[in-house]
């Protein structure tokens, strides 16, 4: 399913209060302007793909970055409202707290990660392991997202408008995932779920913060299973045989082994003893046979 088509960005909430530009300003000095401000509205141009930018916002500040960016973008964001105009790679919005993390392009891995709270959309395609490890933040896609997406999600909603990859939702907790398009597999433990009235009102608060159209009535949710909380055996008693079994193979494996070296032993020591006694000998025999010889000094006196 093609994604919906994105609305129309929410206006600034004020004018601007300043330019960083990035060809001009260090990505540090640019942060550390951001981490200062207590309110207004900042403008990022030219960020030529940069890691980490407009990371770690803690105050009710607005943040537009014109161009795309490089890996956690907005990472470890605890308030305010980041917008980005392009692309951005790994980690968007890594370990968000609340607040708001918009990209009107696609994002590549891991968008989301580990999200405790807040808002993340992402307008175009998200790519593998979007949310992976989610603990209550809320994301919406508005095209697809790739492969095992909320991998162990704990908490938080992961709603998609196209379609999800294979092994979504692979030994997932008890996240919510909302998916309108098609879904190649699931993953371990993650059925599909009815959707009661609860789950459409959740469903229509997200659609409507995200601006990107949809009715909750389009989607197919899913959740865990809950059969990975507990280990469980089907015949303990042919468990615990096996385990036995094993055991004493392994036993036996490891006296195998060791008689075999304690023999290899044995016969080292005897060659070597062997050996010694043969050059002991060839040495006896040697002083021998010198000590036979009369020197050639001596047999020309006995003739005088």
């Amino acid at each position: 399913m093609s994604k919906t088509k994105a609305a129309k960005p929410p206006p600034l909430p004020g004018p601007v209060s300043h330019t960083f530009d990035l060809s001009e300003t260090t990505l540090r000095e640019m942060n550390h302007a951001l981490h200062q401000a207590e309110s207004g509205t900042f403008a990022v141009v030219n960020p030529r793909g940069a890691h980490a930018v407009a990371a770690g916002i803690f105050t009710d500040i607005d943040v537009v970055v014109n161009g795309s960016v490089g890996y956690y973008c907005a990472g470890m964001h605890q308030h305010g409202r980041v917008r980005v105009e392009g692309n951005a790679s790994t980690g968007l919005a890594e370990n968000i707290m609340s607040g708001e993390v918009r990209i009107s392009g696609n994002a590549t891995m891991s968008a989301g990660a580990t999200g405790c709270g807040g808002l993340v959309v992402v307008e175009g395609n998200a790519g593998a392991r979007c949310g992976i490890s989610m603990k209550g933040v809320d994301i919406v896609v508005g095209g697809n997202v790739g492969h095992m997406s909320a991998f162990m999600a704990q908490a938080g909603n992961l709603v998609v408008l196209g379609d999800a990859d294979h092994d979504l939702g692979d030994s997932i907790y008890e996240a919510e995932l909302f998916v309108r398009g098609t879904v190649a597999s699931l993953g371990s433990d993650c059925v599909e779920k009815p959707i009661e009235a609860e789950h459409r009102d959740v469903l229509e608060r997200l659609l409507t913060a995200a601006g990107l159209g949809g009715r909750p009535e389009q989607f197919r949710r899913f959740g865990s299973a809950r059969t990975l909380y507990n280990f469980a055996v089907d015949d303990i008693d042919a468990e615990v045989a096996g385990t036995s079994r094993n055991r004493s193979k392994n036993t036996k494996t490891k006296k195998k082994a060791s008689a075999k070296q304690r023999g290899q032993s044995a016969t080292k020591k005897r060659t070597t003893k062997k050996q010694s006694s043969q050059e002991s000998s060839s040495k006896k025999s040697t002083t021998e046979k010198r000590s036979t010889k009369q020197p050639k000094n001596t047999k020309k006196g006995a003739k005088q």
